[in-house]
């Protein structure tokens, strides 16, 4: 009787006490309606952080040479203190503007900057037509509208506009890349716009777009041997153009033979070689440098590595390469893990951008290229250049953050072949019947043919018995 009776209970009937539930059998409400579940959400990534790291340390670093490298020339020149901040603060005004910039694109919607496109696209080449007759010329280039203290380069800005247009049109259309013929409209853009910063003339601005077009097209996924015949076509262009000018074969035959003019075309390079010379292992000291006061020409814009090279020496610029490598890893990380096409390639693109820039300084200032006027980015001073640097970071953090842009159009199917098609002809289904429909059958149609066939006349146990007999 006892193992009859419920569990719980007593003889009368009577429901026995419960013991109360453990802690650890007490149901938990966590992530319940009652008290919902704190969800841990997860960080930037270690690319994002790193990017934006590199960013700040050039900037603050940009900041404290500036200063370094053009103070001490509004010295000598005014003969006092008064103007020698003047470049500081101008810097830090567009460091300022630059970074609101920057923290807007990186917060905004990318498939809207992508709508942008083609209108930045087409502003930028009616700017570069209009300084031709507008703007104003420094020196040699005209290339500037200057608004009283505003200067506004628009070659600057074809730069990231290339980009742009590069990853609008090839996210959408990988077609695009399969032949150098393919790739027309992208260059054929490209190609406008190069021939209008040559007619400034700015050959400087003209490469640096010309090898961000190449890592763009590098990035979308273009053959190799596409972007060889490209570069064989392009750098046979770029010779010939340069020695149709005589300040450009001048400047290319200095490059090759700096000593053969040391007061006039070879001054520049050579004084750079002095600074970076005097500089040794750990440098002479932050503002001791002697070569910025008058010596080497611009010393405060493209020249500022040689005065880097100077005032910190071997250490000093193998840091400031360091923190370049840096920011070219996490750029690329982040094309890499993008998490569309038009991601991937705008990252990549971006980040070729700003590296091609800095190694083009680098390689002039040490007299392994010729002399170009290209700014280092983040680091030199130059108002559009760091804005324009500063965007593009945007949004590379914008893609890091995992934005993503919306497809505008439909993808064009592949040529040739599906991966996994195979020969309906082999398997016999060439040609398939027209699917007629079902006829219904009545019982003894079934039972008929299951006597014709051999068959069973029914699924049912009577009838299974009687066969078994």
């Amino acid at each position: 009787m006892a193992e009859r009776r419920k569990k719980g209970t007593t003889r009368g009937g009577k429901t026995a006490p419960t013991r109360k539930a453990s802690r650890k059998s007490k149901p938990s409400t966590r992530g319940s309606a009652l008290r919902p579940a704190r969800v841990k959400q997860a960080g930037f990534s270690t690319e994002y952080s790193l990017l934006l790291t590199a960013t700040m340390i050039l900037l603050a670093f940009g900041v404290v040479m500036v200063f370094s490298a053009s103070s001490t020339s509004q010295i000598l020149s005014d003969g006092s203190l008064a103007g020698s901040t003047f470049y500081l603060k101008k810097t830090l005004i567009a460091v300022t503007i630059g970074l609101v910039c920057m923290w807007l694109v990186m917060r905004g919607s990318l498939s809207r900057f992508r709508e942008m496109t083609p209108k930045f696209m087409i502003g930028t080449l009616i700017a570069l037509v209009l300084v031709l007759f507008m703007g104003a010329a420094i020196n040699g280039t005209r290339g500037w509208f200057i608004f009283g203290p505003v200067q506004i380069q628009p070659a600057e800005f074809v730069k990231l506009g290339l980009v742009l247009y590069g990853a609008n049109l090839l996210a959408d259309r990988p077609d695009r890349l399969h032949s150098v013929r393919d790739m027309g409209p992208y260059l054929g853009m490209t190609g406008v716009a190069l021939l209008l910063v040559l007619a400034q003339p700015d050959m400087g601005s003209a490469m640096v777009a010309v090898f961000a077009v190449f890592v763009t097209l590098f990035a979308a996924g273009a053959r190799p041997r596409d972007l060889g015949l490209l570069a064989g076509g392009v750098g046979g262009i770029a010779f010939l153009f340069a020695l149709a000018a005589p300040y450009r074969r001048d400047r290319l035959l200095t490059f090759l033979n700096p000593d053969g003019d040391v007061t006039g075309n070879g001054f520049q390079i050579i004084q750079a070689k002095i600074a970076i010379g005097s500089g040794g292992f750990d440098g002479v000291g932050i503002g001791n440098g002697v070569q910025k006061a008058f010596y080497l020409p611009e010393a405060h814009t493209d020249m500022i590595s040689a005065v880097i090279g100077e005032e910190f020496g071997f250490l000093g610029m193998f840091a400031l390469i360091l923190v370049y490598g840096m920011l070219g890893y996490a750029g690329f990380q982040i094309a890499r893990k993008a998490k569309d096409d038009y991601g991937r390639i705008l990252a990549g693109g971006l980040t070729g951008l700003i590296l091609i820039q800095a190694c083009i300084n680098l390689y002039a200032v040490m007299g392994m290229a010729p002399l170009t006027g290209i700014p280092l980015p983040l680091v030199s001073y130059g108002n559009n250049s760091l804005i324009v640097s500063l965007i593009s970071i945007g949004l590379i953090l914008n893609v890091g953050r995992g934005g993503r842009a919306a497809t505008l159009s439909k993808p064009v199917p592949r040529r040739g072949p599906r991966p996994n098609a195979r020969l309906r002809l082999i398997e016999g289904e060439g040609q398939r019947k027209p699917t007629q429909p079902a006829r219904r059958t009545s019982g003894a149609e079934r039972r008929d043919s299951g006597r014709r066939y051999g068959g069973a006349r029914g699924s049912s146990p009577r009838h299974s018995r009687r066969a078994s007999r």
